[in-house]
């Protein structure tokens, strides 16, 4: 699936951006196109803090926020959409972006952002701020330069986009070392098929027909492959950031090794996230769950990998 490619090739998908610009206006109705999003949220989130708080008690534990483990830290998520996460991320005190490569998506986060004056970058409290960008990963980057993020995030994105490997690497490009990076998508078996395709799509209408392809999904193992074979960042990137920052890491992959088929998870972590009609709402499935990886990691699963600091 991460087929070598080129550096310089773009990830933008013009039907994809096209596809979600035409949806743009239904971001915040609960009840629309999104309204699965919407009730995944709670779960991504729970995800994020988790993870930060896991990772700041072990190396800093007098110093752990655990109302907003995001405070002070630089956080960006790409490809927002209407900023359903990007907002909860400020929320926890992270000083947020949020980009995109429609400008639909854009327009439709900021309006909503400006309606609680809690999120805006002119207030002086002691929280999270939250801002907006039209652009891609690839021009930020080249904007903002390689080691720019505490946390990158980007949620149900990787399996709309063109060139997956370069979007994974320049997304992972932009973490600072020992920083996090935050992703979700969909691994490509058939009962992911079946749920995201044929029920979600075909049979219920619960999203658009056409909005997934399931060649694009990405399978956790997948994931996992490339932070264990490929070296992050590239290693000209790395010398170019050690030069500007003075506090750049060695380029080499994030993951170590694997012991019994699976990293430490100080290094990374793969959790399914299971829906429960009967319920009406997500659950994240528990770490260590018996045969997770044959059904709880077979269809949505979030990950997570952190970039070593030296």
């Amino acid at each position: 699936m991460f087929s070598s490619a080129a550096g310089n090739q773009s990830s933008v998908n013009p039907e994809e951006i096209a596809h979600f610009s035409r949806l743009s206006q239904q971001w915040w109705d609960e009840r629309g196109e999104f309204g699965l999003l919407h009730r995944m949220n709670p779960v991504r989130m729970q995800f994020i803090r988790n993870k930060v708080l896991e990772i700041q008690r072990e190396e800093n534990e007098a110093g752990v926020n655990e109302s907003q483990p995001l405070i002070g830290l630089d956080v960006v998520d790409v490809g927002c959409g209407g900023g359903l996460l990007c907002e909860s991320l400020a929320r926890l005190g992270g000083k947020t972006l949020g980009i995109d490569a429609s400008s639909s998506n854009i327009g439709i986060a900021s309006l909503h952002a400006a309606a609680d004056p809690a999120l805006s970058p002119q207030t002086h409290q002691q929280t999270g701020t939250l801002t907006y960008e039209h652009t891609s990963v690839e021009n930020l980057l080249a904007q903002r330069g390689p080691g720019s993020f505490d946390v990158v995030c980007s949620m149900e994105v990787i399996e709309h986009v063109d060139n997956p490997r370069t979007f994974l690497t320049n997304c992972a490009t932009l973490v600072k070392p020992g920083g996090h990076l935050f992703l979700s998508t969909i691994a490509r078996t058939p009962l992911s098929y079946f749920l995201t395709i044929f029920a979600a799509e075909q049979l219920f209408r619960l999203v658009t027909p056409g909005t997934h392809t399931h060649s694009k999904y990405i399978n956790p193992e997948e994931m996992i492959e490339f932070f264990l074979s490929t070296a992050l960042p590239p290693d000209a990137t790395a010398a170019l950031e050690q030069t500007r920052t003075s506090n750049g890491s060695p380029s080499r992959p994030w993951i170590s090794r694997l012991y019994g088929g699976a990293p430490l998870r100080t290094e990374a972590e793969i959790r399914g996230m299971v829906y429960l009609p009967w319920k009406g709402e997500w659950e994240l499935v528990p770490r260590g769950a018996p045969g997770a990886h044959l059904w709880a990691e077979s269809c949505n699963y979030l990950f997570w990998v952190r970039r070593p600091i030296e």
